[in-house]
């Protein structure tokens, strides 16, 4: 089926954004809902999609019959390559690998992210839904780590060193979450640089934020 509306895209010269695979049962039926993030007309690319949607699918009773719903039905833009490519065989482009970890993680599992204009860490950034999310330059900040902590953890180590710092913060209070902090790149007892805040004009009491790589 997939096969058939690949060739039908083909003819129209239009790709399929969302379609759905109806398992019917007696007197039920079970739908398994295939949504990309741009419109797509590979067989082999879609039904490695429906598959991952469809090993994910538990049935309590017998399937009968099935069909192939798609209703939209947008232009399909098919993406640049270079005239020489070099990828290897084995690799995927990143939107096939994108789609591939939709389909077998989740549609919320695999986004994007913008930066917002909040000076607060935990609120810097958003998730970005779809393509056609224009995702904005980041404000200019000092330098932020990879790897952010969910929430802030006491640093115990009697052998720290400031390496940078303080980048003072300031915001929040006028959503009830305010954060006064000054901000530390510190040097740890292992070797590690930790991005760490204490109370504006302390230097102690220090709480974990991030590692930097």
């Amino acid at each position: 089926m997939i096969g058939d509306l690949c060739t039908c895209l083909s003819i129209r010269d239009g790709g399929v954004q969302r379609f759905v695979l109806r398992l019917e049962h007696e007197e039920a039926h079970t739908d398994v809902d295939v949504g990309l993030l741009a419109a797509e007309r590979e067989p082999a690319m879609l039904f490695e999609l429906t598959r991952g949607r469809l090993e994910r699918v538990r049935l309590d009773r017998p399937v009968v019959a099935m069909r192939l719903l798609a209703r939209e039905l947008p232009p399909f833009v098919p993406a640049t390559r270079d005239l020489f490519d070099v990828r290897a065989k084995q690799t995927l482009p990143w939107l096939q690998l994108r789609e591939r970890l939709r389909a077998r993680l989740g549609d919320k599992a695999v986004h994007r992210i913008a930066p917002t204009s909040d000076p607060r860490p935990e609120r810097a950034w958003q998730r970005a839904e779809g393509d056609a999310v224009r995702i904005g330059q980041a404000p200019i900040r000092p330098p932020r780590p990879l790897w952010l902590l969910l929430k802030p953890i006491p640093l115990r180590d009697f052998h720290l060193r400031i390496v940078s710092g303080p980048e003072r913060l300031e915001s929040g209070w006028w959503d009830g979450d305010e954060a006064r902090r000054d901000y530390y790149v510190l040097g740890t007892s292992q070797g590690q640089r930790a991005w760490a805040f204490a109370p504006p004009g302390e230097r102690g009491g220090w709480m974990l934020h991030g590692w930097f790589a």
